[in-house]
C-alpha cells in the first residue's frame, strides 16, 4: 500500500514525513494550484456568480507530478492548512488533479507533531464544503470590489491604484484618526508633587501628589490656580491623616490569538505583522530541533478562539508544578471566555510541547524565532499560574485644606509575572516610590515642592498593533487578513510609517475621500463587519453563498453607475507634499513626487523649473574616508545605497549599512551587511586592524550586479527557447518533406 499526503508548504513536508514513515509520500502544493485568471475579473455575474478557475502560470510540471502520483496512490490525504483558505486549497486540488471521490480524504492538524499527524490521520474526513464556500465568497467579493472600483480610481486620481472591502476600510480607520489629531484641542492642566520626610527617626524622604481636598479631588487648569494652592499650604502644618493598608491582585492575561500576537510582537519587538505571521508559520510547520529532529513548535497560528486542549492544561499544570512549585499553581484549570463572533475553530496559540522550554531549543532556532516561540510559550505557561498579588499603601496628608495623596505597591508573590511580566507602568511608578513605615496623625516635615504644567494630548497615532486590536474590536477581517490589509495599504502608499506610527498620506486622503462620497457601505466599518458575519453564516451553512453576493452586488452595482456620473469629466488632483528643502535653481520650497523608482523631491514651478533631486536620508553613520555625514539614497534602478554627502569631491559608496554603534579599536562606524537576519558588525576603515575587506566578506551581489545577471539569465532563456523553437521548425519540415516524398 502507498499513500499520497499533499500539504501547502514545503517546511512541512520534512516534518510530516518523518512521523509518517516511507509508506507515505509527502509533497507540496506550494500554496494554491489555481486561482481566478489575472487578466480578467473571471466571474459570471449575470450568470450567477460563476467563477473561472485556471491553473497558476509555471505550475504545469508540479500539477503533472502531483496528478501522476495520486494515480499509483491507495489513499490520497489533502493535508492542507485547517482554515478556510486550506480546504478551498484541498478543494481546488481534487478538482484539478481529478482525485477519485472514494479513496480522497481530508486530513487537519492543529499541530504539526507526532500525536496529531497520527491522529490526524487515521480520523480522515470529507472535504467541507461550506469552508469552501465561505472562502470562494470571500475571494469573488474582494474580486469584484477590486476589479471594478479600482479603474474609476485609475480614471480620477492616478493609475495603479487600488480598492477592497477590508483594505479600504482600515484606511479610513487611520484617516479618521488623523483627523482627530487635528482637530484637537489641548486642555492645560497642572501638577504639584510635594516632599516629605519623618520628623524622628528621619528614613528619607518621600513625594506626594496633590488630590485636592477630601471632599473632592482638584486639577488646577492654570498657574494662578496652582500658585494659590502653594500658597496657601507653605505655612500649613503636614501631618498624616489617613493610612489604607490593601492587596491588590492580577489575574493573567489569557493566551495568544493571531491578533493579539501581532500586537505584543509590534510592541515588545517591533516587528510587523506579515513578519510575525511569517516567524509564527515557520514555528508551526515544523523547525530542525538539535536531538530531535524537524518538529513543529507551536499550534496553528490563525485562530480567534481562546480554547486550551485538555491535555495541554494537563501537561501545563504538570509543568508548572515541576518548575515553580505547588503555590504557583490555582486550585483549578483556568477558562477563558472566546468572543461571541469569533470563528472558534482551533485553539489559542501555544507551544505544541510545554516541555520544549524556550532556553532548551534556543540554539536550534533564529534570534526572531526564538523571540517568538519565548513570548507564546511564556504566555501560555503564565496563564495556568497563580494570580500576581501586591501590598499597596495609600496614604493622604493633610495640608490645611487640602490632601496629598502617596501610593505605594510592593510584590507580596510574583504568581503567573514570575514567567510572563505585563505590568502596567503605573504599577511599576507605585512599586519605585518605597513609603516609610507611617502612622496616623503622625507630623511630617515639608521639603518642598514641584509644580509643572501639562497640556492634554491628542489620542495617539495607530500602530501596527493597535490597527488590528482596532480592526479586531470592530469586526474588520479576520484573523488571516489583518497582517496583508496592513501591508497593502502600505505598499499602495495610502499610509506610511513614521517610526512606529502609521499616518495617511495625501493620495490616502484623497482616494478615502472619492471612496467616502461615493462609496459610503464600502468604507462603512459597521457595514464591513456586517458582511463578515454573513460569511460565518455561510461558513456555517445558514446562508447560500451566491446569495450573499448578489445582496451585495445589487446595490453596489448601483453605487457604481452614480459615481461614473458624479464624477463624469473631473479628475481629482492629489496635493504635492511640501518639504523644507529650497530648490537651488529658483528658491521655491521643493515637493515630494512619486516616479518609476519611487519617491523624489521636485520643484513646484514645472514646467519652468525643472529641478529635481534625489530624497536622501541623514544615517548614524560618518564618512570612513574623510568623516562627512553618510546619507541613504536611491540609485536609479531603484535601489537604497549609501555615500558621502561630499560626494563628488568625496567618493565613498557602500551597500553596506552604517550603525550607531562604532569601532572599539579607531572610533569608526561600523556596518552591516544589508538584508534580513542577524549580521555581523565590521569596521569599513582601512586604517583599522579590525577592517574586513570585501573580498573576505560572504560574497553577495549589489542588487545592481544581481539585477544584471538576472537579465543575463534572462536573455539566455530567451534566445535557448528561440534556438529550441527554430531546431523544432526545422524538424517538423524535414518531417513533412520525407512524409511528401
Amino acid at each position: 500500500m502507498s499513500y499520497l499526503v499533499i500539504v501547502e508548504s514545503p517546511t512541512k513536508v520534512k516534518t510530516i514525513g518523518k512521523h509518517l514513515g516511507s509508506k507515505y509520500t509527502v509533497k507540496a502544493s506550494m500554496g494554491h494550484l489555481r486561482d481566478l485568471p489575472k487578466s480578467d475579473i473571471g466571474i459570471d455575474i449575470e450568470g450567477g456568480f460563476v467563477p473561472k478557475y485556471l491553473a497558476i502560470r509555471g505550475k504545469s510540471a508540479l500539477i503533472r507530478e502531483l496528478r501522476s502520483l495520486a494515480e499509483e496512490s491507495d489513499a490520497i490525504y489533502l493535508a492542507t492548512d485547517p482554515d478556510r483558505e486550506g480546504e478551498a486549497i484541498s478543494w481546488h486540488l481534487k478538482e484539478l488533479l481529478g482525485l477519485d471521490e472514494k479513496k480522497t480524504k481530508r486530513v487537519t492538524f492543529n499541530e504539526i507533531t507526532k500525536k496529531a499527524i497520527t491522529e490526524g490521520i487515521k480520523n480522515p474526513r470529507d472535504i467541507d464544503e461550506n469552508l469552501v464556500n465561505a472562502q470562494q465568497a470571500r475571494r469573488l467579493l474582494d474580486r469584484i470590489v477590486g476589479y471594478k472600483l479600482s479603474p474609476l480610481l485609475w480614471k480620477k486620481v492616478r493609475y495603479g491604484l487600488s480598492a477592497g472591502r477590508v483594505q479600504s476600510v482600515a484606511t479610513r480607520l487611520v484617516i479618521d484618526r488623523e483627523n482627530e489629531i487635528r482637530e484637537f484641542v489641548p486642555r492645560e492642566f497642572w501638577t504639584i508633587d510635594a516632599s516629605f520626610s519623618r520628623i524622628a527617626p528621619n528614613t528619607g524622604s518621600f513625594t506626594a501628589k496633590f488630590h485636592g481636598t477630601e471632599k473632592k479631588k482638584i486639577e488646577p487648569a492654570s498657574a494662578e490656580e496652582t500658585d494659590k494652592i502653594i500658597n496657601s499650604i507653605k505655612n500649613a502644618e503636614f501631618s498624616v491623616k489617613t493610612i489604607k493598608r490593601g492587596q491588590k491582585k492580577r489575574s493573567p492575561v489569557p493566551p495568544f490569538i493571531t491578533s493579539t500576537l501581532q500586537q505584543e510582537a509590534s510592541r515588545r519587538f517591533g516587528m510587523s505583522p506579515s513578519r510575525t505571521m511569517t516567524i509564527a508559520q515557520q514555528l508551526y510547520e515544523g523547525v530542525d530541533i538539535e536531538g530531535i529532529g524537524s518538529t513543529g513548535l507551536i499550534t496553528y497560528m490563525r485562530t480567534d478562539s481562546l480554547r486550551l486542549a485538555d491535555e495541554a492544561i494537563v501537561d501545563v499544570r504538570k509543568y508548572i508544578t515541576e518548575a515553580y512549585g505547588e503555590n504557583f499553581l490555582p486550585g483549578t484549570r483556568r477558562v477563558f471566555k472566546t468572543k461571541k463572533s469569533a470563528q472558534d475553530a482551533h485553539e489559542a496559540i501555544r507551544p505544541s510541547d510545554v516541555f520544549l522550554t524556550p532556553e532548551k531549543i534556543k540554539k536550534s532556532l533564529t534570534p526572531d524565532q526564538y523571540k517568538l516561540y519565548r513570548v507564546i510559550w511564556s504566555r501560555f505557561v503564565a496563564c495556568q499560574m497563580e494570580n500576581a498579588v501586591y501590598d499597596t499603601m495609600s496614604v493622604d496628608i493633610g495640608a490645611g485644606e487640602y490632601i496629598f495623596r502617596a501610593t505605594s505597591s510592593r510584590v507580596a508573590f510574583r504568581g503567573y509575572t514570575a514567567v510572563y511580566s505585563d505590568m502596567a507602568a503605573e504599577l511599576e511608578e507605585e512599586e519605585a516610590n518605597t513609603l516609610p513605615e507611617l502612622s496616623e496623625n503622625e507630623p511630617l516635615t515639608f521639603e518642598g515642592e514641584k509644580s509643572e504644567q501639562h497640556f492634554t494630548s491628542p489620542p495617539a497615532r495607530y500602530t501596527d498593533g493597535s490597527l488590528i486590536k482596532a480592526m479586531e474590536e470592530k469586526g474588520v477581517g479576520r484573523p488571516s487578513t489583518y497582517a496583508p490589509t496592513i501591508s497593502t495599504i502600505l505598499n499602495r502608499e495610502y499610509v506610511i510609517k513614521e517610526g512606529k506610527s502609521l499616518k495617511p498620506t495625501p493620495l490616502g486622503e484623497v482616494v478615502n475621500g472619492l471612496m467616502t462620497e461615493q462609496f459610503a457601505d464600502i468604507v462603512d466599518v459597521e457595514f464591513t463587519a456586517h458582511m463578515e458575519e454573513q460569511l460565518d453564516d455561510v461558513e456555517a451553512g445558514n446562508k447560500d453563498w451566491k446569495k450573499t453576493l448578489s445582496d451585495f452586488y445589487g446595490p453596489f452595482a448601483e453605487e457604481l453607475e452614480a459615481a461614473e456620473v458624479a464624477l463624469e469629466g473631473k479628475k481629482l488632483k492629489v496635493p504635492d507634499e511640501e518639504t523644507d528643502e529650497i530648490c537651488e535653481v529658483c528658491g521655491r520650497k521643493m515637493v515630494i513626487k512619486s516616479g518609476r523608482f519611487g519617491k523624489f523631491l521636485a520643484c513646484p514651478g514645472f514646467p519652468e523649473c525643472k529641478n529635481t533631486r534625489a530624497i536622501v536620508e541623514k544615517t548614524p553613520g560618518e564618512c570612513p574616508v574623510c568623516g562627512g555625514q553618510i546619507l541613504k539614497k536611491k540609485s536609479k534602478n531603484g535601489y537604497w545605497y549609501y555615500g558621502c554627502e561630499k560626494f563628488p569631491e568625496c567618493t565613498f559608496m557602500t551597500w553596506d549599512v552604517p550603525q550607531e554603534a562604532k569601532c572599539e579599536v579607531c572610533g569608526k562606524t561600523m556596518y552591516k551587511r544589508s538584508g534580513r537576519g542577524s549580521k555581523k558588525m565590521f569596521c569599513a576603515n582601512p586604517e583599522c586592524e579590525r577592517y574586513e575587506p570585501q573580498e573576505n566578506k560572504k560574497k553577495e551581489d549589489s542588487p545592481k550586479k544581481a539585477e544584471k545577471k538576472t537579465t543575463k539569465k534572462s536573455a539566455a532563456k530567451k534566445t535557448a527557447k528561440a534556438t529550441a523553437k527554430k531546431a523544432t521548425k526545422t524538424t517538423t519540415k524535414k518531417t513533412a518533406g520525407k512524409k511528401s516524398e
